[in-house]
C-alpha cells in the first residue's frame, strides 16, 4: 500500500470509483460465508503450540504466533446503480521468533501441523542469517505471560450480518437525495473489516480478539459554470458495528453542518453535502493572509495524523523509517530535554489504544501487550514517543507500549502508531463561543489535499467545506482555501479548544507505512480548536 493511499481511498469512497484489488487481501468468498464462526480456539491453541515447539527445537529464544481469519467487505454505487460488491477472505498464520540474537518471520496459508512447524523452522533459518549482519542482539521488553484471554470489539450489529440488499439500499436513497438536489455525480460505499487473531507466544499467552471496522463514505459533484466542485461525507470510520449508520439526534453550529457523535445519519449528510457542494460553486475566492483558522475535528484529525502522530513514532525519530515518508523533525535531544515546546500550553496529546469506537481500539497488541493510554505532548511540552518491545529499552521504558500491529498474517508486525488525539479543553467552551471571539478567521470543515516534507515539519492543508468569519459571525461560504505552516509554528499558535461535549473522531482505514508497505486502521480525536494568524493561500492563483 503506497504512502498516502488513504487519502486516496477516501476521496474515491473507497471503491466507489475503482474497487479495491481484494486479490491482495484473500480469496473471494460467498457473502454468507463471513458468518461462519472462525477455527475453534482450542485448535488454534493447538497449532500455536506447535509453532512455539518447532521454533525452541532449532534454538529459537523467543517465538510469537498470529493465527489470523481476515474478512473484507465493500459495496460501492453510483448514481442509481451497484457499481460493484466484493467479498473476501484470508487465513494463515505468521511465526516470528529470535535466533542467536536476531528477529526471524515466516508465514504460510498451510494451516496444517506439518505445515504449520516447517513455517516456523523457516522463521529460525531466516534469523540465524540475519544474525549474522546484525550490529547488536535484539533486546526485548519483558512482557509477563497472560495465560488465555479474548477481547471483542464492542458491537451491537455485525456488519457483515445486515444483507447486502439493506446496504444497496442505503446507498442508493443516498444517491438519489443528491440526484435530486441537483448533482450530476455521486458515488457511495460501505466498507467492512472483521479481523479474527489469534496470539500465542513463548512468554505464555494465548490471546483471542474479534476486531470489527465500519467505514461509510460518500462523494457529491456539481457541475456549473464550466466548474465543478465537490464534497465528500464527513462520516468516520469506527471500530464499531452496523449501528454506526443509526442515527442519533443532530445538533448544529450557525446552521451551517450536521454534527455526528456516536451515530452516523449517512441521509442527512448527503442532503446537507449537496446543499453545501452547490453553495460552492458560487462562493467567494479567499483573500491570501493571516487568518485564524477554527478547525473542526472532521478536518484537524488529519493535521494531527501527519504532524503529530507521525512525528512522534520512534523509528522515525531514530531514521529507521526513513525513505517511506521520511523520518522526524523531533529527535532524542528534544525529549530528553523534557522543555520544547511542541505546543502552545493549552495541547495535550495522548496515544490511546483503548478509546472506545476507534479504529485501534484492541484489548492486545501484535505482541501479545496489554493496550493502554500515555501522553505524547503535555501541556504543550514533547514528553514521550511511540515504542515496542524491541525499543522500549531505547526511551528507557521497562515495558513496552502495545502499539505493534501487523495488517495480516503473511505480514511481520513493527511499530504503527496508536490513536493520537488532541485531549479537550478543560474550560467549559462551545464552538459558537469560539467563533463569536474571532474578527477575522475561516472555519473549516472536513479534510482535503495536503502536502508535509519528509521531516514532518513544513505543511499545507486543504479541507472540504470553508466559511468565513468577520467580526465573531460566519459571514459567507469561502472557496480555493489552503493553510501553510510548520509544526511547532501551528501548533503554539492553538489559543481555544472546545470543551468535551464536541469531542469527534476521525480517522484512516490505511495509513500505510513500512517497506513493503503497510496499512494501519487509526483514529484522531479532538474538539473544534482555534489557531491564530495562519497563513493562509488561494489555491486557484498561480505563485
Amino acid at each position: 500500500m503506497k504512502r498516502k493511499d488513504f487519502l486516496q481511498l477516501s476521496a474515491m469512497g473507497l471503491g466507489a470509483i475503482a474497487l479495491p484489488d481484494f486479490s491482495l487481501l484473500g480469496n473471494p468468498i460467498d457473502p454468507l460465508q463471513a458468518l461462519q464462526e472462525g477455527v475453534d480456539v482450542a485448535v488454534k491453541k493447538e497449532l500455536a503450540d506447535v509453532a512455539l515447539s518447532a521454533a525452541k527445537a532449532k534454538g529459537a529464544t523467543y517465538a510469537d504466533v498470529r493465527i489470523g481469519r481476515y474478512l473484507n467487505q465493500v459495496v460501492s454505487t453510483r448514481e442509481n446503480r451497484v457499481q460493484g460488491v466484493a467479498n473476501a477472505e484470508s487465513y494463515g498464520v505468521g511465526i516470528r521468533v529470535i535466533a542467536n540474537g536476531s528477529w526471524g518471520f515466516a508465514s504460510s496459508n498451510n494451516m496444517t501441523k506439518e505445515g504449520i512447524a516447517r513455517t516456523a523452522e523457516k522463521a529460525v533459518e531466516v534469523a540465524k542469517a540475519n544474525a549474522k549482519i546484525i550490529s547488536e542482539p535484539v533486546k526485548l521488553a519483558p512482557q509477563k505471560g497472560l495465560g488465555d484471554v479474548s477481547w471483542k470489539t464492542p458491537i451491537i450489529t455485525n456488519a457483515f450480518s445486515v444483507p447486502v440488499k439493506d446496504k444497496v439500499d442505503l446507498l442508493l436513497t443516498a444517491n438519489a437525495i443528491a440526484m435530486k438536489g441537483g448533482a450530476n455525480f455521486v458515488n457511495s460505499s460501505i466498507l467492512a473489516i472483521n479481523e479474527q487473531k489469534f496470539f500465542a507466544s513463548t512468554d505464555g499467552s494465548y490471546i483471542d480478539q474479534d476486531i470489527h471496522r465500519l467505514f461509510p463514505n460518500f462523494t457529491v459533484t456539481k457541475i456549473g459554470n464550466g466548474k465543478f466542485e465537490t464534497r465528500k461525507g464527513l462520516g468516520s470510520p469506527v471500530g464499531m458495528g452496523y449501528e454506526y449508520l443509526t442515527p442519533t439526534a443532530e445538533s448544529k453550529v450557525g446552521g451551517i453542518v450536521t454534527r455526528y457523535k456516536d451515530r452516523y445519519d449517512l441521509l442527512e449528510d448527503m442532503k446537507n453535502a449537496t446543499e453545501e457542494v452547490t453553495q460552492k460553486l458560487t462562493a467567494k475566492s479567499v483573500e491570501p493572509g493571516k487568518y485564524d483558522l477554527v478547525l473542526d475535528p472532521s478536518h484537524l484529525w488529519l493535521t494531527i495524523h501527519e504532524s503529530v502522530a507521525h512525528p512522534t513514532e520512534l523509528d522515525r525519530v531514530l531514521g529507521y523509517e526513513a525513505n517511506y515518508a521520511g523520518t522526524s523533525f523531533l529527535t532524542m535531544e528534544k525529549l530528553k530535554t523534557k522543555k520544547f515546546k511542541f505546543g502552545s500550553d493549552i495541547v495535550n496529546v495522548v496515544a490511546d489504544k483503548l478509546q472506545p469506537g476507534s479504529l485501534g481500539a484492541v484489548g492486545y497488541d501484535d505482541e501479545g501487550v496489554p493496550c493502554k493510554k500515555w501522553d505524547l505532548i503535555k501541556d504543550g511540552v514533547l514528553v514521550n514517543f511511540q515504542a515496542i518491545r524491541d525499543q522500549a529499552h531505547i526511551l528507557g521504558l521497562k515495558e513496552s507500549q502495545g502499539c505493534c500491529y501487523a495488517q495480516t498474517w503473511n505480514d511481520v508486525q513493527f511499530q504503527r502508531m496508536p490513536n493520537v488525539s488532541l485531549q479537550p479543553g478543560k474550560k467549559q467552551l462551545s464552538v459558537d463561543d469560539m467563533i463569536k471571539d474571532v474578527e477575522k478567521g475561516i472555519y473549516i470543515i472536513g479534510d482535503g489535499s495536503f502536502s508535509i516534507d519528509q521531516q514532518r515539519y513544513n505543511f499545507q492543508f486543504g479541507g472540504q467545506t470553508f466559511y468565513e468569519i468577520r467580526n465573531g459571525k460566519i459571514a459567507g461560504m469561502l472557496k480555493d482555501v489552503a493553510y501553510q505552516a510548520n509544526t511547532q509554528e501551528f501548533w503554539n499558535s492553538c489559543t481555544a479548544i472546545a470543551d468535551e461535549r464536541d469531542y469527534r473522531l476521525g480517522g484512516a482505514f490505511n495509513d500505510g507505512k513500512g517497506q513493503p508497505g503497510q496499512s494501519n486502521a487509526v483514529s484522531h480525536g479532538s474538539s473544534t480548536s482555534r489557531f491564530n494568524g495562519v497563513n493562509v493561500i488561494n489555491t486557484a492563483r498561480k505563485i
